[in-house]
């Protein structure tokens, strides 16, 4: 019985990666053609809105969501989350054939890198309590560890929000991601309260009645369009096929983080589970400079001018030198 149960959140896990890998490539397409119309999203606007093709992407993503959450229903974190990492590919290899946006060969050990360090990360995480009521979720929620990373990320939410978007949003993705990632942490942990909720519920044990169960849903739901909204402008910015594994793998180290310090799993860990876990960190690290490197190099190679000078004699000096300026594949000479 375990193991059909494990084989349905097995399939339900891959499904929900491919639907989510594709959401992005749909929502990349639905924002190009909204921006051709009216102001892009990255500028502020909400044309998308009115682009059937986002709206697509977004169902599409609803779906591979959904498909995650009952997929750990069916079988354990341990065997779900790590499988996250397929959207990766699945977004990059759709980007590289649907939108040309090409993936460099050091954009690909990129990606490698953020995929093993997140599954290292995943698989020698500590394992988490399930709750039996949102009251006892309520209590873990108001511990003072929790509670302090609660602040620190709204604090941090709102120095991003306020200074840094205006002055490197357009620049640099970690800002739009951060904000993504931050506020997601904490729409995991309401998420998870509202399902306990549910499930209770149906089992029962009324937990409508609750006040909790509506502040943890006016929490998702606060969460869950902020995260939409600067997600839309990462993408509508930046390539997609560097937003996806840098979101990916910002997403589930906050998740972690914050899942930790909420059911206090980490007093359980032994010395390999956390020097597995720093390794895990520091792959993550190194794949998402690469990311980063490849990024840039993307963006001066798009520019499409490079200027040297070539010496008819190397034994000449500078003016006797000529300066030739290459764009694309035409080229004056000076």
């Amino acid at each position: 019985m375990g193991v059909s149960q494990n084989s349905k959140g097995l399939i339900l896990a891959v499904a929900s990666s491919v639907f989510i890998g594709a959401s992005f490539i749909l929502k990349k397409k639905g924002l190009k053609r909204a921006g051709v119309h009216g102001t892009r999203a990255g500028g502020g606007g909400y044309t998308y809105l009115l682009e059937p093709l986002w709206w697509a992407g977004m169902v599409t993503m609803i779906i591979g969501e959904v498909a995650n959450f009952v997929a750990y229903i069916y079988a354990p974190a341990v065997l779900v989350t790590p499988l996250g990492a397929l959207s990766i590919i699945v977004s990059a290899v759709l980007a590289h054939f649907l939108l040309k946006e090409k993936l460099q060969k050091m954009g690909i050990l990129g990606c490698i890198s953020c995929i093993v360090g997140s599954v290292v990360i995943v698989i020698h995480a500590p394992q988490e309590q399930t709750p039996n009521s949102v009251q006892e979720i309520w209590d873990l929620a108001t511990q003072p560890a929790f509670l302090v990373y609660v602040v620190a990320t709204i604090s941090v939410v709102l120095a991003l929000i306020l200074h840094f978007e205006p002055h490197y949003g357009q620049t640099n993705m970690l800002v739009y991601l951060g904000i993504c990632s931050l506020m997601g942490s904490l729409t995991v942990v309401s998420i998870k309260a509202i399902g306990i909720a549910i499930k209770l519920t149906l089992e029962g044990v009324n937990q409508i009645t609750f006040p909790q169960t509506w502040f943890f849903l006016t929490v998702a739901t606060i969460c869950v369009i902020t995260q939409l909204n600067y997600l839309n402008k990462a993408l509508d910015t930046f390539n997609a096929a560097v937003v996806s594994p840098v979101y990916y793998v910002m997403f589930t180290t906050l998740t972690i983080i914050a899942s930790a310090i909420m059911f206090k799993d980490w007093s359980g860990q032994n010395a390999n589970s956390v020097a597995s876990e720093v390794c895990g960190f520091i792959t993550v690290l190194s794949g998402t400079i690469i990311l980063h490197a490849t990024r840039d190099q993307e963006q001066s190679n798009m520019q499409g001018t490079l200027t040297w000078y070539i010496g008819e004699d190397s034994m000449k000096g500078l003016e006797d030198e000529h300066l030739i300026l290459i764009h694309g594949s035409e080229y004056v000479e000076h």
